[in-house]
């Protein structure tokens, strides 16, 4: 079964990171929702979510996957913490997929990992990372690493790394109860 690391900063999209957590857990996914502190994390809107554990406890643990969640000011947090683009680096690096969505791509700019590469992002988002081949597209694979645009954008997100991890039917396992249109 696969393990994926989901940290959850303060100020993080709510509708992203609970979207991303529920539909790889309904694939049977090992998720791993990691508050960059001990305890409840407060989310932009308001919601307060109690991580799985901190990520000082799961950092140096194996995983197939690590996907940030977007918001303001979640990703900003994210970007300044350095276990975490270390994480990231070594992931990449090592071949795992790394994945971010809306504000968070600009987690794996900072940290290189989207130099030369196709991505996407919440519109702005990536304006200043000049060595990013920017891709107004709603999801965005390149080589390891996924990238996503926003909130509106979290479900297809998501069962996409669902079918990277596990496979096209597995998707359609997870997807067709949920009737989308």
């Amino acid at each position: 079964m696969p393990r994926v690391l989901v940290p959850l900063a303060e100020g993080f999209e709510e509708l992203e990171a609970v979207t991303i957590i529920d539909l790889l857990r309904r694939a049977g996914v090992e998720v791993i929702a990691a508050g960059l502190e001990d305890g409840p994390v407060r989310a932009s809107r308001g919601t307060v979510i109690l991580p799985d554990d901190s990520l000082d406890n799961v950092i140096q643990q194996n995983f197939d996957m690590i996907v940030l969640p977007g918001g303001l000011p979640g990703a900003d947090h994210l970007n300044n913490d350095r276990r975490l683009r270390e994480k990231l680096r070594e992931m990449s690096e090592s071949g795992r997929y790394v994945a971010a969505i809306c504000a968070a791509p600009k987690v794996l700019a900072s940290a290189g990992l989207l130099n030369d590469k196709k991505a996407t992002s919440y519109t702005g988002v990536l304006d200043h990372a000049d060595t990013v081949k920017y891709v107004n597209q709603p999801v965005v694979i390149d080589g390891n690493i996924a990238t996503s645009q926003g909130p509106g954008t979290a479900m297809d997100f998501a069962l996409t790394l669902i079918e990277l991890m596990l496979g096209a039917d597995k998707r359609k396992e997870v997807e067709a109860p949920l009737l989308r249109p």
